[in-house]
């Protein structure tokens, strides 16, 4: 499942060399020079993953990152911290920062693909392509195919995208507002008892099966996808 990664880096070839692999990678790259400029895109809408340079004019991207852990709205976007410092106090407060990894120039393409795939799997699990499994409920990205028990199970894009969700945040619960940010988008003006017309009709999917169970709905917070029913 391709993952939308701003990348925000003030050297042109670096950043179109970054940006060329992640798209080489399936994912969807948008570019920034500056972290003033990165905070504008972020603004409009929310990236599933930053990779940041250290080094930026203006802001620097240690101080973006602040800036991202500081407002409740971005604190959860997983960050990737690209620098040419190599020693280990400047790694620790990269770190302590609120970078997710920690990543020193120079790199190899092949080195940074796999330190995205490895934040996307721990942080933002719904933006892989990763197979979902549980209590007999299959979900599949790449084809895009639900099981059952082994049995397919017919769910709309917008069903497909709020189990998927829910399956890779399991025992969590999300509210309707949290939920249209994740599943319907940042910045999206609908109205929230649209989430509660979607898990109809995602509970209604899930009846053959008896999976419908594992969509908790916890009074006065909620959804949950559990399968301790």
């Amino acid at each position: 499942m391709a993952a939308t990664i701003l990348v925000v880096e003030d050297e042109p070839a670096i950043q179109e060399l970054i940006s060329y692999n992640l798209e080489l990678a399936g994912h969807h790259a948008l570019k920034a020079q500056s972290a003033e400029e990165a905070l504008d895109m972020v603004r409009t809408a929310l990236p599933d993953l930053v990779v940041l340079d250290w080094m930026l004019p203006g802001m620097s991207g240690i101080e973006f990152a602040r800036k991202l852990r500081a407002d409740k709205r971005t604190q959860g976007v997983p960050l990737i911290l690209l620098t040419a410092r190599a020693d280990e106090r400047d790694k620790l407060h990269g770190l302590e920062t609120g970078a997710d990894d920690y990543l020193t120039k120079p790199f190899s393409p092949r080195e940074l693909n796999a330190r995205v795939k490895a934040v996307l799997r721990r942080r933002a699990p719904q933006a892989t392509d990763d197979a979902v499994d549980i209590a007999g409920l299959k979900l599949d990205p790449v084809s895009h195919r639900v099981t059952g028990n082994g049995s397919p199970l017919a769910l709309g894009p917008t069903e497909f995208r709020l189990l998927h969700f829910l399956m890779t945040h399991a025992e969590r619960v999300y509210s309707r507002t949290q939920l249209l940010d994740q599943v319907w988008g940042d910045h999206v003006f609908v109205e929230e008892r649209t989430v509660d017309v979607h898990i109809r009709r995602l509970r209604k999917a899930l009846e053959p099966s008896g999976h419908d169970r594992l969509i908790q709905t916890v009074r006065s917070a909620g959804y949950r996808f559990s399968p301790a029913a």
